[in-house]
């Protein structure tokens, strides 16, 4: 199944003070990819930046970077997208039921899915992550069935709570306090792929949300959303790029055809959708940020 979607991602910073110059990185361009397929993109920079260009970091990302040199006490970045996604369930994906043990990677079977096998700094594989991880991989259990179990878990196991924990809240803390948000749910189940020695990513994104049955769709009511991805070798020795399941803890489900995905690394510090740097003697800040997700009749 192919649906089209518009995206709309506004951020709007406001400063108490003037802004003499503000440098930016933004990921805000949906990939290309086997199921996605970008139709029409562009970002909108408000004041209009002196220097801006477009570039693609080590994982396959479009980034975008800019510096607004005029003063300001408002900066405001829209991307706008059209996409076309693609879902199909893993299960029909081959090799999905192979033991768990056998979609470890190497540099032999999926050279470039090691890095992702990887604990991060400082480490997030704790001993706690590593025994509740272990309850869903039995010794010769199909991935597929791992990871189903492992996602339901997470999605029971943590509440959701908005603005429970930041940008820099710690797998262990969130761990301990059974509470978070999708970003930290995402990065829970790719400390636990880790810790069995399998390949994980974050990934940052879109979930379309469909309104209430008799309910108009509300516009700016979606979120950025994030979730997890766990590599499937290829199916012959020829194949060592492989494929990835990805599987949201957040709401129980793997990524189908509602999921826009916008870039993937190892951790949420790879892929903010922004980040910056200003110069400014403003005391006070606010930051509001407003998605929209509107399907597209083709």
């Amino acid at each position: 199944m192919s649906r089209r979607y518009r995206v709309m991602h506004r951020t709007t910073y406001s400063y108490s003070d003037e802004v003499t110059s503000s440098y930016g990185r933004a990921y805000l361009t949906p990939r290309e990819f086997a199921g996605q397929r970008l139709l029409e993109h562009d970002i909108y920079i408000d004041p209009v930046p002196s220097d801006r260009s477009v570039g693609t970091d080590v994982y396959g990302n479009t980034t975008t970077y800019f510096h607004v040199t005029s003063e300001h006490r408002k900066l405001e970045v829209t991307g706008e997208s059209l996409v076309d996604v693609d879902g199909d369930h893993p299960s029909t994906m081959p090799g999905a039921d192979l033991p768990w043990e056998q979609a470890r990677p190497s540099v032999t079977t999926g050279p470039l899915a090691v890095e992702f096998t990887l604990d991060l700094l400082p480490p997030e594989i704790t001993p706690e992550v590593a025994a509740y991880a272990a309850r869903s991989f039995p010794a010769g259990r199909p991935l597929l069935d791992a990871v189903t179990e492992l996602n339901t878990r997470i999605h029971e196991d943590f509440r959701y709570r908005s603005g429970s924990t930041t940008v820099s809240t710690s797998v262990a803390d969130v761990f301990a306090a059974r509470e978070g948000v999708c970003q930290d749910f995402a990065r829970i189940g790719a400390a636990c792929l880790r810790s069995r020695g399998l390949a994980a990513r974050y990934v940052s994104g879109y979930l379309a949300t469909d309104p209430p049955p008799g309910k108009e769709r509300m516009v700016g009511v979606d979120a950025t959303h994030a979730w997890a991805a766990v590599w499937l070798p290829g199916t012959d020795e020829t194949d060592r790029t492989g494929r990835w399941i990805a599987f949201d803890p957040t709401n129980d489900q793997f990524a189908d055809e509602r999921y826009v995905t916008v870039a993937w690394g190892r951790d949420y510090q790879d892929v903010p959708p922004l980040r910056g740097i200003i110069y400014t003697d403003a005391k006070q800040s606010t930051i509001t940020v407003s998605v929209d997700v509107a399907p597209v009749e083709v």
